[in-house]
């Protein structure tokens, strides 16, 4: 079977053959990339960027494509047109699967080409995530903090917010009238496929993981750092540090060794001219609670981490915390529970669909800093039920994230999709 992935990002191998960063999200497609290709799956693996050429070559089985676009991802580009339909007719794909909904590069494909087998697999949904944009930071203190950065770019996080409302309208929206079939994983990304399509065909099919969370050793309760807290990202309102931050405050006293380690660049660094001028509101609201709560010496950002990186901060840590105002289901939170790291989350989004409150982790409402704080509180003091938490979340992710699994059903899902019409 021909399956073409269109795909928002540049995958490793490709980023090493045309000589740039490896990057370090996706990871999720990696893994199922290569399971698919041993199967016998002959793939093509679709993307476009601004400022890279044109690129076309096979790297350990799979075949890839790299388009030149006009315009960024996020924007519908007519440019890419011809260069689709030269695609299409060269490859002559069974089924096109179109991963996420966020950005137009699969949407210049599926205007271009309307007849093709089309499966679509749903990531974040910006339509919905726009509500929860500014995490619940008044305006009077979103406007208070905008920066140099943010008049500069037109990029206040009341901007960003709009930004996301409109191409959820003028983008996303269009995936679920254009395409038929659609892959979800949790009650969230369900119920809104059917309200955004009612006559969509959903397919259920759990993503797999990175390679080094399947083959790494475990947390262990006898070798962590105690009272450090570890955070996947922050760089928007949305993953809620603010809200982390705030719970720390209320715990300092009791713990004043707490460390609370974020994974991804500095957003409150202001060591240069050169920082100073590039921080975002976020950064300065981030920035200025810090100071409020005299929190400077128990937070840590780490900087972007490798994959074996971020399997060390998830073992050292006491918990994982994923905090979000809104989430579909975090790759994050999957990898903390395979590696079985205590997990704490908001229930918000499909979080309930991957933590059973109790068993496999702690849920609280994303408002309620002071839930959050005595979670974190009980997981801190608590051995037996960090263990609990450990051993539990192991067993369900294990289950969740199984590759062979995952892979089959994939298939299975191709299947259907190319015999539809």
């Amino acid at each position: 079977m021909k399956v073409l992935w269109i795909t928002n990002n540049i995958f490793p191998d490709l980023s090493k053959a045309l000589g740039n960063e490896i990057p370090v999200v996706g990871g999720w497609m990696y893994g199922l990339a290569n399971d698919l290709v041993s199967r016998g799956i002959d793939l093509t693996v679709a993307t476009a960027d601004r400022h890279v050429n044109q690129y076309t070559g096979k790297i350990n089985g799979v075949s890839y494509l790299l388009l030149k676009s006009k315009k960024s991802l996020t924007e519908y580009d007519a440019s890419l047109v011809l260069q689709w339909k030269n695609l299409i007719e060269e490859k002559k794909p069974d089924v096109v699967h179109i991963h996420g909904t966020e950005k137009a590069l699969g949407l210049s494909l599926l205007t271009a080409e309307p007849k093709l087998n089309y499966v679509v697999s749903i990531q974040g949904l910006i339509s919905v995530c726009s509500r929860y944009y500014t995490g619940g930071i008044p305006n009077s203190e979103l406007k208070k903090h905008t920066t140099f950065r943010d008049i500069i770019k037109q990029d206040t996080i009341l901007q960003a917010k709009r930004k996301f409302q409109k191409r959820g309208d003028l983008v996303e929206k269009k995936y679920f009238e254009l395409a038929q079939n659609f892959i979800g994983r949790t009650q969230w990304d369900f119920d809104h496929t059917k309200t955004l399509n009612p006559n969509a065909t959903y397919h259920f099919c759990n993503e797999s993981l990175r390679d080094s969370f399947y083959s790494s050793k475990k947390w262990d309760i006898k070798k962590i750092q105690n009272h450090t807290i570890f955070l996947s990202q922050a760089l928007y309102p949305i993953k809620g540090l603010h809200q982390v931050i705030a719970a720390a405050a209320l715990l300092k006293n009791e713990f004043p060794n707490l460390k609370l380690r974020v994974a991804g660049h500095n957003i409150i660094t202001s060591s240069t001219l050169k920082d100073k001028i590039a921080t975002g509101g976020y950064g300065s609201y981030i920035r200025h609670l810090i100071r409020k709560f005299d929190l400077k010496n128990n937070i840590e950002f780490t900087g972007l981490l490798s994959e074996n990186q971020m399997v060390t901060e998830y073992l050292n840590c006491s918990v994982f915390i994923c905090p979000s105002s809104i989430e579909n289901s975090p790759n994050s939170l999957g990898e903390a529970q395979l590696l079985g790291t205590p997990c704490i989350a908001s229930y918000s989004g499909g979080i309930p669909s991957m933590i059973e409150h109790e068993r496999t982790g702690l849920l609280y409402r994303f408002e309620e800093v002071e839930m959050m704080a005595q979670l974190i509180k009980r997981v801190f003091k608590d051995k037996v039920l960090s263990q609990k938490l450990s051993k539990n979340g192991i067993e369900a992710a294990s289950k969740r994230h199984n590759r062979e699994v995952n892979t089959s059903k994939t298939l299975e899902i191709y299947q259907l999709v190319s015999s539809s019409k």
